[in-house]
């Protein structure tokens, strides 16, 4: 098919500066169907469009209209996400969950619990609670634990039978795999502080002890 003289081709109602936007990405669908219009009426007698290139064109037609609906079928739903969230975000703040970390905050008269996450069966897990300077603090032996989940509770009193002061301690764990020793990792249970919503990652909660967590790496929520 021979190019289209956009000086005869224009319909009427149809400016130079919307013909030009035509050949943007912004096609409309009205503009699309009189540029079709336009092109049938200007068209080389001798040369006139093929059904071939007809329905290529009609599908581009198609293509943009089907982008458009989807573009907003898009809007609606992060819209509708967003909402979600918030809702969410509300109420999540001051409930407890269990989360990865290697750090837990003892509260004044609390206690600090957690989990850790065994890959096979073991005759004895360990967790071990440290200060900020490395110095142990308590050890507790959780015995012998199938694969799975083992949950544990410190009560905040320190080997040597005193109350340990509030504040962040750090938490491991040691297991083994047959005749193996292997440190497995650890879930702690904090309070949610506070919850920021957007951003790349989505829903973002505040912990206590741990700082910002994904919701998406929380394992339980109490």
């Amino acid at each position: 098919m021979n190019p289209v003289d956009t000086k005869n081709a224009v319909p009427d109602g149809l400016s130079l500066d919307k013909t030009k936007r035509v050949a943007s990405d912004q096609l409309g669908q009205q503009q699309f169907l009189e540029l079709m219009v336009a092109q049938l009426k200007n068209q080389d007698p001798m040369q006139p469009m093929q059904n071939g290139e007809f329905l290529g064109q009609m599908a581009q037609f198609g293509t943009v209209s089907g982008i458009q609906d989807l573009q907003k079928s898009f809007g609606s739903l992060a819209t509708a996400l967003q909402s979600n969230q918030a809702l969410m975000a509300s109420s999540m703040v001051g409930r407890t969950v269990l989360a990865p970390g290697k750090t837990g905050y003892l509260p004044a008269g609390g206690k600090l619990g957690g989990a850790v996450e065994l890959s096979s069966p073991t005759q004895n897990a360990v967790v071990t609670i440290t200060d900020s300077s490395g110095q142990l603090v308590q050890r507790l032996n959780l015995g012998a634990q199938s694969a799975g989940t083992a949950r544990f509770t410190w009560d905040g009193m320190t080997s040597a039978g005193t109350a340990a002061a509030p504040g962040v301690y750090q938490v491991t764990a040691q297991a083994q795999n047959g005749t193996q020793p292997y440190a497995p990792g650890t879930l702690i249970e904090a309070r949610v502080d506070s919850v920021s919503l957007g951003g790349a990652n989505g829903l973002v909660l505040n912990l206590a002890g741990l700082g910002a967590v994904n919701l998406s790496d929380v394992k339980q929520i109490g």
